[in-house]
């Protein structure tokens, strides 16, 4: 989630590259899984994104990524606290693209123990990043493995609350359709979470 110098708009640029893996055109398909504590009469209400200490070095970075998870944050119905005022929720989120060599989105986030948060395996990055996605810089076309995380806290009593990871691969690594589809196939089944882990979400790309 770390690592990209652009503002804002980066979230929302159209993704030139075909997507392996859609079941339709547009269509990303994503193994997403889900777990859930969220109590049945709790509506969703307020939530502020919560950012690790290694994630505040990099703040435009971060804020990519928050751009790209917001829309499917608020369409679950939760809507963003005033400033100073105190959030119903927390929100983490991570994301990772993994080729050839590190991407600029590893984090330490996606290794750290945490009993919701399982580690993975390192990657390796393939070139700096540079336009509306990196591109690979030799000859040939990697397959890119595509993952983000969402971990929804209680403010108060900091218990986690809803779980969800979303994955895909293909031949495209261009954030701006496909973070927020990916964060929108990780927010599908909040809040009662799923029993079918993983199960094939396939979600509509911005273009």
């Amino acid at each position: 989630m770390n690592r990209i110098d652009f503002a804002r708009s980066v979230a929302v640029l159209v993704a030139a590259a075909l997507l392996a893996g859609c079941a339709s055109l547009g269509g990303l398909a994503t193994q997403v899984s889900s777990f859930s504590r969220w109590p049945a009469a709790r509506p969703p209400a307020s939530y502020a994104f919560e950012r690790l200490p290694s994630q505040q070095t990099q703040p435009q970075q971060q804020q990519v990524l928050e751009d790209a998870a917001r829309p499917a944050i608020e369409a679950a119905g939760f809507s963003a606290a005033g400033e100073g005022a105190t959030p119903d929720v927390t929100i983490q989120i991570g994301a990772r693209i993994t080729a050839t060599d590190r991407s600029p989105f590893d984090d330490p986030f996606w290794y750290a123990p945490s009993p919701f948060f399982r580690p993975f395996g390192s990657t390796r990055f393939v070139q700096p990043f540079s336009g509306p996605g990196w591109r690979y810089g030799g000859w040939g076309s990697p397959v890119y493995e595509r993952e983000v995380a969402v971990l929804v806290r209680d403010k108060r009593s900091g218990e986690p609350l809803y779980e969800a990871r979303a994955s895909s691969e293909g031949l495209s690594s261009a954030i701006g359709s496909l973070l927020p589809a990916m964060f929108s196939a990780a927010m599908t089944d909040f809040p009662q979470g799923s029993t079918r882990n993983p199960h094939r979400v396939v979600i509509e790309a911005v273009r």
